[in-house]
């Protein structure tokens, strides 16, 4: 894998991709959740990177990809992402998001229809409004100064143990909070601009139409907000399939990582 940089009006993102190695017909992105970096999949870019063409980023904002200003919308941050894969000619994307991420697809989607040629949800959420009460909304405009006040040692240890329950999980995520170790009023500067973001992409009320073959995955342990809430919601009302993974958090692709991977190997196959 290799690190390349894109620059944009905002500041530099920082990604990876083994494409000089691998250049096979599809490439398979993945896109990390909120304040996680391009480690959150590295048991998934291990088990591929012979296979396919690999794609994954430090999303604006996030670690490498700093300084960053923090006045981008989700569009904005699915358009950088398409300059990014028109560049390195990945012409027949699968976006694999996990929580954040996975809105980062549909907001892909939405702007660009029928470019993408596969999506995998991985502990995420639709982005229809339909699926968020109004409180919810209003929660997630407010989420700055929640983290702000939150006292940084109790943050550390209910942001790794509260997203994973597997020691390698709780420990990944735990490092990559680290980054933010002596700035967090950074760390809460991101994830606050994140949330609001959310949420305006929420009120937008756009289709977010999933135009192309998609999986759900969502662990059952998975206790970020209403996650399985929606994930349900979102299987019932789309028909879309859905895996729900024992022993697994947020952040199940860590969890239970030879799980997941058989899952995207699987959903390849047919595609």
């Amino acid at each position: 894998m290799k690190e390349k940089v894109h620059t944009t009006s905002y500041g530099k993102i920082h990604y990876w991709t083994n494409k000089e190695q691998v250049n096979s017909d599809y490439a398979l992105v993945f896109l990390p959740g909120l304040t996680a970096d391009h480690r959150l999949f590295d048991k998934q870019a291990e088990y591929f990177e012979d296979k396919y063409t690999i794609f994954v980023w430090d999303a604006p904002g996030h670690a490498s990809s700093t300084p960053f200003e923090l006045k981008f919308s989700l569009m904005d941050k699915a358009g950088w992402l398409n300059e990014i894969l028109e560049k390195e000619e990945m012409d027949k994307p699968i976006i694999i998001g996990q929580s954040m991420g996975g809105y980062v697809g549909q907001a892909f989607m939405e702007r660009f229809p029928g470019k993408l040629k596969g999506f995998i949800s991985i502990d995420s959420a639709p982005l229809q409004r339909q699926y968020v009460t109004g409180a919810e909304i209003w929660m997630l405009k407010r989420m700055e100064p929640v983290y702000r006040h939150y006292p940084w040692k109790s943050l550390l240890k209910s942001g790794s143990n509260g997203c994973a329950v597997s020691e390698y999980g709780r420990k990944l995520m735990r490092d990559i909070m680290m980054v933010y170790d002596k700035d967090k009023k950074r760390y809460a500067r991101l994830a606050g601009h994140g949330f609001l973001m959310l949420a305006d992409a929420m009120e937008a009320d756009l289709s977010y139409k999933i135009d192309c073959p998609a999986l759900l995955i969502c662990g059952k342990r998975d206790q970020a907000g209403s996650t399985k809430r929606y994930n349900k919601a979102w299987h019932k009302k789309t028909g879309i399939p859905i895996e729900w993974i024992e022993n697994a958090g947020h952040n199940s692709n860590t969890d239970q990582p030879e799980l997941i991977n058989s899952l995207i190997e699987r959903f390849m196959e047919r595609l």
